[in-house]
C-alpha cells in the first residue's frame, strides 16, 4: 500500500550522521560487552585484513536506529519490529558514516512502515545495506 501512517508516506526520508571515534568504539563494547581486539589492539587489528582497528558493524546500525526513531517520524513512538543487514565494507576510525532510512511501503491499518536502511562512508560508499520494519505509535 501506498497510503499514509500517521503522516509518514512512501519517499520519506530520514538521515543521521556521525563521524567515529575511538571513543564511540571503546564505549560501544563497554555497553556490548564485544571486546573483539579488532576494534582496539592496533597491533592485534594491523594482522588482519583490515590493516587497522575497525568500528563495530552493529555501531553503524545504530545509526540506523537513530534516524528511524528520531528522525524519520518525531511525532510518533517508532517500534522496530526487524531489521536486515549487510556489512559491505568496514568502518574505520575517523571515518564518517551517514545512516538513511526511506520509506518503501506503508500499511496503515496496522500502522507498519517498511524502510530501505542504508549507511554510507564520508566518499559516499556503501558501508551496510538493510530493510527494517517498524510500527508507528502516536505519542501519548
Amino acid at each position: 500500500m501506498t497510503e499514509a501512517v500517521l503522516g509518514i508516506k512512501v519517499g520519506d526520508r530520514a538521515e543521521f550522521e556521525k563521524t567515529v571515534t575511538a571513543e564511540d568504539v571503546a564505549r560501544f563494547a563497554d555497553i556490548t560487552g564485544d571486546s573483539n581486539p579488532l576494534h582496539h589492539d592496533q597491533d592485534y587489528a594491523a594482522k588482519t585484513r583490515f590493516g587497522q582497528c575497525i568500528a563495530h558493524g552493529m555501531l553503524s546500525a545504530g545509526f540506523i536506529s537513530a534516524a528511524v526513531g528520531t528522525k524519520l517520524a518525531p511525532n510518533c513512538c517508532v517500534i522496530y519490529l526487524s531489521q536486515s543487514l549487510r556489512f559491505l565494507r568496514p568502518v574505520k576510525i575517523g571515518e564518517t558514516v551517514r545512516a538513511v532510512a526511506e520509506v518503501k511501503g506503508t500499511d496503515p491499518q496496522k500502522r507498519i512502515v517498511t524502510l530501505q536502511t542504508d549507511c554510507f562512508n564520508q566518499d559516499g560508499e556503501p558501508v551496510v545495506k538493510g530493510e527494517a520494519v517498524v510500527l508507528l505509535d502516536p505519542v501519548p
